[in-house]
């Protein structure tokens, strides 16, 4: 049977004014936190763990999978990044070094240092 919208109206109208006496909340609060911890007391050894894990996982918010998951890749680039190569050493020649300064002469010639040559082509700049 359904009911009409007069019906609906009208027991909305006598459901707006009951309110439940002082002190019920206060009641209902203080019974439901009795239970939980009986049931938590009761709860022991490998079940309760199990109960919390499973809990845990399941509450609200995955971000904090992905937080972690990001902070982890993070930590193991870090470490990948920073950790210690082995150095190619190459052979190094035995020739001694030699103090004489090699002046490139064509080079030198090749220069066109005339004041009027300021910006034309074939100037180089060093």
């Amino acid at each position: 049977m359904k009911p009409s919208v007069e019906q609906i109206g009208s027991l909305l109208s006598l459901k707006r004014h009951e309110r439940p006496p002082e002190g019920y909340m206060d009641d209902f609060l203080r019974e439901f936190h009795m239970r939980q911890r009986e049931e938590a007391v009761k709860e022991r050894g490998f079940a309760a763990v199990w109960s919390r894990l499973t809990g845990w996982i399941s509450e609200p918010g995955m971000s904090k999978w992905v937080y972690g998951g990001v902070v982890g890749y993070a930590a193991v680039m870090i470490a990948v990044m920073t950790g210690e190569r082995p150095i190619e050493v190459e052979g190094l020649s035995t020739q001694p070094a030699s103090n004489a300064v090699v002046i490139p002469v064509q080079q030198l010639e090749e220069l066109d240092l005339r004041p009027n040559s300021e910006g034309s082509t074939g100037e180089q700049e060093f």
